[in-house]
């Protein structure tokens, strides 16, 4: 394991509220493989910036009656907060708007175009009479002249991910209207050069996932279509050209750099050589499966278009869209969960947990369900792990006091125990390498499950002999449960480690500790209580109830 990480997800546009559907598949992974590289002894950081600039940014402003500086600070604030209260450790959160990033995007074009990469053009674009304006990609929507699904921005098909060349039945998603054609004056990234190089990184990157990689290099194979990266509007990274005004660079050439600005930032603050341990780390970018052409493309290629002088992504981990009770998460019509919202029903541990459950390592959907959600927290959560706890802490203070007997001889079951307890951290660590964070939780689950087995197999409360062993296993177990879940469940696992009254902090235990005995006869545990608490069928029909549109 490479010692050195940065992580990165997919970056939040500043305008509007976090929702689970952002959480799902980008910054809930990114953090779980965070906390799990630090815990083996990985200098990792993961770093994030909210995405300030582009044309709804700019229509949104306007309409609020503030800056766009204004508006993008407001919701990097509530971002920031709204990330902090479900526990995503950001080491670094900052903004594509910086000074930095600025200074960075245009730097990284000057050395493109001198590189003989970027080339001026006189292009059409569509243009609404109506609005007075040139209408940048989210401003026209169509038809995908690749898969033919209608309702698509003319930069990006949600439908089959490809960037279309050109939008079928063009409209202004401003006012409806089919906008004119005018000329205007564009700046090119020389993408369709890169095809051979994309291509032979592809193959030789063996953490990427194979599905991806295959349609990817099916794209590269029907030909590359040279990218425009310049819009006619005020708001954004200014083209450092003398002579060009109102044009500023295409938000996907700039954001994505804003991953390497920021980690250079945050890493040269702290007196690190930030582009040195970019270049000796495993860079990691997670995403959703909606923007594979821009990480698997763009981005690669503008790295690869500047020699390499910041290295490419050794993952990126890529996962499927979250929907709602079977339905399209969709803001519009009130059919989504605000992160914050979900935060005032139930601990942050429950979704954290739920969501990593439903959430494979793969580009298939998944889906929020709210009687899913129920009996999954009741039943595992609650019902396995947080009943093993509680029984073990809760019977080792009844009947002695809180204090860890010694253990008698280990029979034949109190050795198998052992050998579970052993083999916990390398069962799990493979999967979570693997990046399988759903499969790495469900093994924990059967380790817990195993040991509630154990206790009611041992029946301790009986005091027969054996009971000592028992009681001093099952603690011990407890110990490692807490080590292991602490990626998924940071504030529970906390909160064991308290009850278990150990030294250190539970972030501070290294990942392969959890398959010690660390738990030593004679010592004495904190007080117990139950970890988690039910989650009530008519709280849920009432949460169920708020979906949609409001009689």
């Amino acid at each position: 394991m490479n010692k050195k990480a940065i992580i990165t997800s997919a970056l939040p546009y500043a305008n509007g509220e976090i929702h689970l559907g952002h959480v799902a598949s980008t910054y809930l992974p990114a953090d779980v493989t965070t906390r799990f590289l630090k815990q083996n002894g990985v200098e990792a950081y993961y770093v994030c910036a909210s995405d300030d600039f582009g044309t709804p940014i700019l229509i949104q402003s306007e309409k609020e009656g503030k800056t766009p500086a204004e508006y993008v600070a407001h919701w990097n604030k509530r971002d920031y907060e709204d990330f902090s209260a479900f526990n995503i450790d950001f080491d670094y959160f900052y903004k594509t708007s910086s000074p930095e990033n600025i200074e960075f995007v245009q730097d990284v074009f000057k050395k493109l175009n001198d590189a003989g990469h970027i080339y001026e053009q006189e292009i059409i674009q569509f243009y609404c009479n109506n609005d007075k304006k040139f209408l940048p990609d989210r401003y026209v929507k169509g038809s995908c002249p690749y898969c033919k699904a209608e309702d698509q921005y003319s930069d990006l098909c949600e439908s089959c991910g490809r960037v279309p060349e050109e939008i079928i039945d063009p409209k202004c998603s401003l006012c409806n209207q089919p906008p004119t054609k005018e000329k205007t004056t564009h700046y090119f990234f020389k993408l369709k050069n890169f095809g051979e190089q994309l291509s032979k990184w592809l193959d030789e990157n063996e953490h990427l996932q194979k599905d991806v990689k295959k349609y990817v290099q099916n794209w590269i194979k029907s030909g590359l279509i040279d990218w425009d990266i310049t819009r006619d509007i005020t708001w954004g990274v200014p083209v450092p050209i003398d002579g060009v005004k109102d044009k500023v660079f295409y938000g996907w050439f700039d954001n994505h750099l804003a991953y390497i600005s920021t980690a250079l930032k945050f890493l040269n603050d702290k007196g690190i050589n930030g582009k040195e341990f970019w270049n000796s780390a495993d860079i990691y970018h997670f995403i959703g499966k909606d923007i594979v052409y821009h990480h698997y493309l763009f981005l690669p290629a503008m790295r690869l278009g500047i020699n390499s002088e910041y290295k490419l992504p050794d993952y990126i981990p890529t996962r499927g869209h979250l929907t709602l009770q079977a339905k399209k998460i969709s803001k519009s019509r009130n059919w989504y969960i605000g992160l914050k919202q979900f935060l005032e029903y139930y601990p942050a541990d429950y979704l954290r947990f739920y969501l990593v459950s439903i959430n494979p390592y793969s580009q298939d959907d998944l889906n929020f369900d709210w009687d899913d959600f129920t009996t999954r927290i009741n039943s595992e959560l609650i019902g396995n792990l947080g009943n093993f706890v509680n029984r073990a802490l809760g019977f080792t203070k009844k009947a002695f006091d809180g204090k860890i007997p010694d253990p008698g001889d280990f029979d034949e079951k109190d050795s198998e125990v052992e050998q579970k307890i052993k083999s916990l951290a390398s069962d799990v660590g493979a999967l979570m390498e693997q990046n399988h964070l759903d499969r790495a939780l469900k093994k924990i689950m059967e380790f817990s499950s195993y040991f509630n087995q154990y206790f009611q197999h041992k029946e301790p409360w009986k005091k027969g002999p054996g009971t000592a062993t028992c009681v001093y296993l099952s603690v011990n177990a407890v110990r490692s449960l807490a080590i292991a879940a602490f990626p998924f469940i940071p504030e529970s696992a906390k909160n064991i480690w308290t009850q278990l009254a150990l030294d250190g902090k539970i972030n501070e235990q290294s990942w392969n500790s959890m398959s010690d005995l660390g738990i030593s006869s004679g010592h004495i545990l904190g007080d117990a209580s139950p970890l988690f608490a039910r989650v009530e069928e008519s709280d849920i029909e009432k949460y169920k109830k708020q979906l949609g549109p409001s009689e």
